[in-house]
């Protein structure tokens, strides 16, 4: 697959786009991680959109926050919280200033450093079996993975520790779009459409079983 893979670089432009527009156009893209000179990087499968104010669901639905302050920057940054205490999220702001929504990456396909992400898979934890499927398959799983953690809450995604790629091209018709998942405290918001899947994919967090 590395070599139908295009490493140019998204333009911040691109997170500035409609959340659930940019949202369905991360299906494909190659998330790269420079961690201690190696790089890791992924194809994204799996995403899902928050749209700020209109969206129960989103962290920033009530306002600003310190946690949620990046949020209302201009997109294309890295916002990294914890889940559990213990679980990094990692999302990508979108819009322009003051707009508060995001695109939380909830899976990947590994393409490099697959040795390296299972390492730093099982120093978070005791895992007996690791493989491409189940590698990256969840946010808090492709955290750990390739090393995302609240460091890089804030990061510009054009620099160079933390970025995507133009990566793949997926049919339109490979592409789903489904209800968000764990989101059942956001009623109102339960039933948007804003998760999106490569449905041929066999690194999903949640495996694909067509439409719901």
């Amino acid at each position: 697959m590395k070599q139908n893979i295009s490493y140019q670089k998204l333009p911040r432009s691109f997170y500035l786009d409609d959340t659930v527009n940019v949202a369905k156009k991360l299906i494909g893209k190659l998330l790269v991680r420079k961690i201690g000179g190696e790089t890791l990087s992924a194809i994204i499968c799996e995403t899902e959109a928050y749209t700020g104010f209109s969206d129960k669901a989103c962290h920033s639905y009530k306002g600003k926050s310190e946690r949620t302050k990046v949020m209302f920057e201009e997109g294309g940054k890295a916002y990294v919280y914890l889940i559990y205490g213990m679980y990094s999220c990692f999302n990508i702001t979108t819009r322009e200033e003051g707009v508060p929504e995001a695109v939380l990456i909830r899976a990947a396909c590994p393409v490099e450093g697959i040795e390296r992400m299972k390492e730093l898979r099982q120093s978070k934890k005791q895992i007996k079996s690791l493989n491409e499927k189940n590698l990256l398959s969840g946010p808090g799983r492709l955290c750990d993975a390739m090393g995302i953690t609240r460091e890089q809450n804030g990061i510009l995604l054009t620099e160079d520790e933390l970025f995507i790629c133009e990566g793949i091209s997926v049919p339109e018709k490979q592409i789903a779009a489904t209800k968000r998942i764990n989101i059942d405290y956001a009623e109102e918001a339960r039933d948007f459409l804003y998760r999106f899947v490569d449905t041929k994919s066999a690194c999903l967090s949640v495996k694909w079983r067509g439409q719901e």
